[in-house]
């Protein structure tokens, strides 16, 4: 589950081969991973490996001989000239007894397969002149494309398209993914992605100390809340719905829901008096509590129990809102701001993030989407084209003091402390209307539940991505919830959980 930049995996090489064990080894297993993936891709036909000048393209060398002794078509173009080849790129080179071919898109030729070796997961200028043309000519070809590591073009720590990238079938890296294979756009040039071991012992972790993590059950397992025989309601918790004026009450709604979905053992709805009698005629389970003023909101915040808080969804835009936001940072419990919370400070978001920071332990999470994450953070946004979102989402975490979620096919979370997840499960049709809103209340339900916010922002990204699949093709917001149930027996029946 630990995602590692083009620097750390360097790193955990450099480790690996300290400990004893030589570079062109771990050349040898990368290529022969390689030669492995390709033989299943196409079990005939002629294959075609299209090698750089690097490591990367050592791992092609490696795998087009491995491919001929295994008695296949093989055939290699190189970006540069054979002699030119340095280290263990040029060892590899020398275990090809043929010839290569010219670096030019003709000679690429029908093969039933291209195996991508040019550029490595660290890559970071942009690709033009003739490798650019190269890797036009891969994507024009119409074969299947096995990319080495990453799609040769693609940046490995943010994901972004250097100028062109190859459009892989399938993608082979090798002891932990990168970024890339889970950011956009690179995640979508990556096509089916293969993680192969060759030989790198995973203690190198313990002194690489990896930030980032794949968001999958196992990262936040030992967090997951589970009900106990002795439990009873309060115990789950009890989270607190901001509702907004009558005519924008659905939001608040729908959060209510994913909430006590997501386990709080109570919900109660803080609505306006004009709209009370819409959410109680609309609500069933989830508690209706008549609050217009910030005195009002202060004084409901006095019953401990309510230990967690959504503030945001059709909320509206503007100082009640703003003075909603204070007061439950001043009561000091979980807080999920979402929505028209967020841009109610746009015009002031150092008050915010000074607020945020003055809360004893604050366990706060802000659930921007691309549309709102600027106007909170607008230099971290637009200071460099190609800036990654888990850079952008990590910046923004440290200076507000939250943790920071930004939505997306590649929700990123991040904390003040530099952890980060980045979840790869939500399928297209969870971009919908209202899905925003029930994911705000699955995190509340979970802070209610005492996860700590990090922790609790991770799952209910990875809940919500696997609600959104559990649903299928044509969901709305509203089946999220009701699809909830079948999302925890997967994880109970996953962790071994008896129900």
């Amino acid at each position: 589950m630990e995602v590692l930049t083009s620097a750390e995996m360097e790193r955990a090489d450099r480790l690996t081969i300290a400990a004893g064990t030589p570079g062109f080894a771990l050349m040898l297993s990368a290529g022969q991973a390689v030669a492995e993936a390709a033989m299943e891709l196409v079990e005939e036909g002629p294959i075609l490996v299209v090698a750089g000048p690097g490591n990367n393209g050592g791992d092609g060398f490696v795998a087009a001989a491995e491919l001929a002794a295994q008695g296949r078509e093989v055939s290699v173009i190189l970006m540069c000239e054979r002699d030119h080849l340095q280290g263990d790129a040029a060892s590899a080179a020398r275990g090809w007894k043929y010839p290569v071919l010219p670096f030019n898109p003709q000679a690429i030729g029908k093969p039933a397969l291209i195996i991508d070796a040019l550029f490595g997961a660290g890559l970071s200028r942009l690709v033009d002149g003739d490798p650019a043309e190269m890797i036009e000519a891969i994507n024009g070809n119409g074969a299947p494309v096995l990319s080495v590591d990453l799609p040769s073009g693609v940046n490995g720590s943010s994901g972004a398209i250097m100028g062109v990238a190859v459009r892989a079938t399938e993608t082979v890296t090798f002891f932990r993914k990168k970024p890339a294979h889970l950011l956009l756009p690179g995640r979508t040039n990556c096509g089916r992605i293969r993680l192969a071991d060759i030989g790198i012992e995973a203690d190198v972790l313990a002194e690489i100390r990896p930030q980032t993590f794949e968001n999958t059950p196992q990262f936040w397992r030992k967090f997951f809340p589970v009900p106990q025989t002795s439990g009873h309601k309060y115990a789950r918790g009890h989270a607190l719905i901001v509702s907004g004026d009558m005519g924008a009450t659905g939001a608040a709604r729908m959060a209510a829901r994913g909430c006590l979905r997501a386990g709080a053992g109570l919900v109660t709805l803080a609505s306006p008096r004009d709209a009370l009698a819409v959410n109680a005629g609309a609500l069933t389970a989830v508690m209706v509590y008549a609050v217009d003023t910030v005195v009002e909101f202060g004084e409901m915040l006095s019953d401990r129990r309510l230990n967690s808080i959504v503030i945001g969804p059709g909320a509206g835009v503007g100082e009640r809102t703003i003075d909603f936001v204070h007061t439950a940072l001043s009561a000091q419990r979980g807080l999920v701001l979402d929505a028209d919370a967020l841009t109610s400070f746009a015009a002031t978001p150092d008050r915010l993030f000074e607020a945020i920071k003055a809360s004893h332990d604050p366990q706060v999470v802000l659930t921007p989407h691309e549309g709102e994450f600027p106007r909170l953070f607008s230099d971290i946004s637009n200071k460099h084209p190609y800036r990654s979102k888990l850079e952008r989402v990590r910046a923004a975490a440290e200076r507000s003091g939250a943790v920071v979620l930004l939505k997306g096919p590649d929700t990123t979370v991040a904390s003040p402390d530099g952890r980060a997840t980045i979840a790869a499960n939500a399928p297209p049709w969870l971009a919908t209307a209202g899905a925003g809103d029930v994911l705000a209340g699955i995190i509340a339900g979970l802070l209610a539940q005492g996860v700590p916010a990090f922790e609790a922002a991770s799952m209910a990204v990875w809940m919500h991505g696997e609600a959104g699949r559990e649903a299928g093709p044509g969901l709305i917001a509203e089946d999220l919830p009701e699809v909830l149930p079948a999302v925890h027996r997967h994880l109970y029946d996953e962790f071994g959980i008896d129900y």
